[in-house]
């Protein structure tokens, strides 16, 4: 995920101006089925700190063992993991490990897609065969230029390619600034959602309250720019007071957010809606199925920390298109 990512690209700055070596861990194939699939990644330093998982903890120990001769001569290497007889998962991982010594060039590339939301790629090139080898590495492509993950290394021809298109951070928008919107902004951004809080000025709250944010924006829903929503962004209305909510809907009416949510009863929900629509009778039908009210799945949440999670694991359910269940009651492979 994206915000793996920057996690890793924090951590890398942090080493560096430790003076530490640092090497990323890919899985890059997976024979059977594990607890995390191709795609992940950790950092690790030469000081043992890891940054990430690949795993649910039992392999990351492993691979730091594993990455000591990449910290040593540089050289880029596979490792393979059996998770069948430890993990209790069937599955064989394939772990790229490499060097990571990103130039300037690269972090400004990727700081800039992720401000501007864009799409990037990442090819990683390997040999399903345990051992060193300086020809496999990793490669990102931020806007249609190539930057390599460590000096010297090229796009090579032969080998395996794990190619993966990433997407922008998932983004949260909460309108509101109650005690539950603090919550919710908390939760999500452990999640590893990038959150915005749009409050009205007059409530003259700052940033340093609402712990984890990305932004806050204290804008009156006049003002309130419908750029900040994507196809990644999920909306949360939220504000206690049906008329500041109706205003903000509104001022939504031209968006297509993934998910808009609106705490509180059903026949709030509906009132909202009639509103809008009387309002604004063209309004795009996209708009209307994207509305979920009463916003969170049916768990009994009682406090507003309940309630975060429910909200959240209905807006997951919705963006992994996924109907909730018990997994007792899933036939089949947890993620088949």
């Amino acid at each position: 995920m994206t915000y793996e990512l920057k996690n890793i690209i924090a951590a890398y700055l942090l080493a560096q101006s430790a003076n530490l070596k640092t090497a990323l861990a890919t899985v890059v194939d997976l024979d059977g089925s594990s607890y995390r699939k191709p795609g992940v990644r950790m950092l690790l330093r030469e000081d043992g700190q890891m940054t990430g998982a690949v795993s649910g903890g039992c392999v990351e120990k492993e691979i730091l063992r594993q990455t000591q001769s990449v910290f040593e001569n540089g050289i880029a290497k596979m490792m393979t993991y059996d998770g069948r007889y430890r993990l209790g998962c069937e599955g064989i991982l394939y772990i790229l490990i490499e060097s990571f010594e990103p130039e300037k060039a690269f972090l400004n590339a990727f700081e800039n897609v992720l401000d501007k939301r864009m799409n990037f790629e990442v090819f990683s090139y390997f040999k399903k065969e345990e051992g060193a080898d300086e020809k496999m590495g990793t490669l990102f492509n931020f806007s249609d230029t190539s930057y390599a993950v460590r000096e010297g290394f090229e796009r090579t021809d032969g080998y395996s390619v794990f190619e993966e298109i990433k997407v922008p951070c998932f983004q949260l928008v909460v309108v509101g600034a109650e005690h539950d919107a603090v919550q919710l902004g908390s939760y999500a951004s452990l999640t590893g959602w990038e959150v915005t809080v749009v409050a009205s000025a007059a409530e003259e709250k700052t940033k340093t309250d609402f712990p984890g944010i990305k932004e806050l924006l204290s804008v009156e829903p006049e003002v309130l720019s419908a750029d900040i929503i994507d196809e990644h962004t999920a909306v949360i209305l939220m504000t206690h007071s049906y008329v500041r909510d109706l205003k903000y809907f509104l001022a939504l009416k031209n968006t297509l957010p993934i998910y808009l949510g609106i705490l509180g009863p059903s026949k709030r929900r509906e009132k909202l809606l009639n509103e809008l629509i009387e309002q604004y009778p063209e309004v795009d039908e996209k708009l209307l199925d994207c509305v979920y009210g009463p916003a969170g799945l049916n768990i009994g949440a009682e406090t507003a920390q309940e309630v975060a999670l429910s909200i959240i694991a209905e807006i997951l359910s919705v963006v992994r298109d996924k109907k909730p269940m018990m997994l007792k009651d899933k036939s089949g492979g947890i993620h088949s």
